[in-house]
């Protein structure tokens, strides 16, 4: 098991009871419906899902899939290997998408947001919670130069993403809450027509 899956969910554990915990607790519970979450990981948001979804996760980390499926049965939520840029579903096929912590990470933020989209029926909603580039210059400066090292040892994760601009570009809309100064976004965009 890579060292990233393995300490992944110690790592989060301090953010998580600080904050991230209870952010992903109000994303979470406005999903409805049929339900995928894309990118499930080790399996973070299953504890806050409304009891009436039907839930499908993605994950391309099989490491990561093991973890999660120790969180959960597999007949509450069926778990499988999956890509954000290439969902192996039709078109229109679920009421919500869900994502936490996955867009800083993809190869194509935008081609998996078009994904996301595709596979939501009209009026369906995308819910992300995403740790983004911040507006303070400064602050963006340093995740920038923090980046190309940070991708390369935590994932491929990128610290200076603008999430909130590929959901716009994508879904035309979005409504945006801000935590911890911008760092964290609460995005949620509807699939109009």
């Amino acid at each position: 098991m890579s060292w990233f899956a393995n300490w992944y969910d110690f790592l989060m554990a301090p953010l998580e009871r600080q904050a991230v915990g209870s952010w992903r607790q109000r994303l979470v519970g406005r999903a409805r419906g049929q339900v995928l979450e894309v990118g499930v990981g080790t399996g973070a948001n299953l504890p806050f899902y409304p009891s009436d979804c039907q839930l499908l996760g993605v994950e391309p980390s099989e490491e990561m899939l093991v973890r999660a499926r120790q969180k959960v049965s597999s007949t509450l939520m069926p778990l499988q290997v999956g890509s954000a840029e290439m969902l192996e579903f039709p078109d229109d096929s679920f009421d919500t998408v869900v994502a936490t912590l996955v867009l800083c990470s993809v190869a194509d933020p935008l081609k998996s947001l078009q994904e996301m989209r595709r596979v939501l029926r009209p009026g369906g909603r995308l819910l992300l919670l995403e740790h983004v580039a911040m507006p303070q210059p400064a602050m963006k400066g340093l995740q920038d130069a923090m980046t190309p090292l940070w991708k390369r040892t935590m994932g491929n994760c990128h610290l200076n993403r603008d999430t909130a601009q590929a959901v716009e570009a994508v879904f035309g809309h979005v409504q945006v809450r801000s935590y911890a100064k911008g760092l964290f976004l609460d995005l949620e965009a509807e699939k109009l027509g």
